[in-house]
């Protein structure tokens, strides 16, 4: 299994994941130009990893702001790990939000809502 790692822009957070330990991290602002082109290489390795590996897959965010087009492409995402879920792979997320930033512990909230697999929301401070 090959890793994935793209680098942050301004617009876009830095994506790490590590096929040997099934970890996804995003890290940062999602904004941008093109949110299908910049999601459709996660949602690849996504399923790439769940379709070869029985290990878990473990979503880590750290997401400071996200536009309209990047929360559909994470409803995309979750709806991939919800399907795995559902055959029996065992994948959780745990989305760190700011405490002064509500906004996006509200959208987390959300997210959790409509999945059945483990979705931990933690407190942590994050740099801008």
């Amino acid at each position: 299994m090959t890793d994935l790692n793209i680098p942050a822009t301004q617009a876009t957070p830095g994506i790490t994941a590590i096929g040997a330990s099934g970890n996804l991290s995003m890290r940062g602002d999602s904004y941008p130009e093109n949110s299908f082109k910049f999601f459709v290489p996660i949602i690849e390795w996504i399923k790439d990893y769940l379709a070869k590996s029985t290990a878990p897959l473990q979503l880590d965010l750290r997401l400071l702001y996200l536009n309209t087009s990047s929360v559909k492409g994470m409803m995309d995402i979750f709806d991939i790990l919800e399907e795995a879920h559902n055959g029996g792979k065992k994948v959780s997320v745990t989305w760190y939000y700011d405490a002064e930033n509500e906004r996006v512990a509200e959208l987390a909230n959300e997210f959790k809502e409509d999945c059945s697999f483990l979705f931990e929301i933690k407190e942590e401070k994050l740099a801008d």
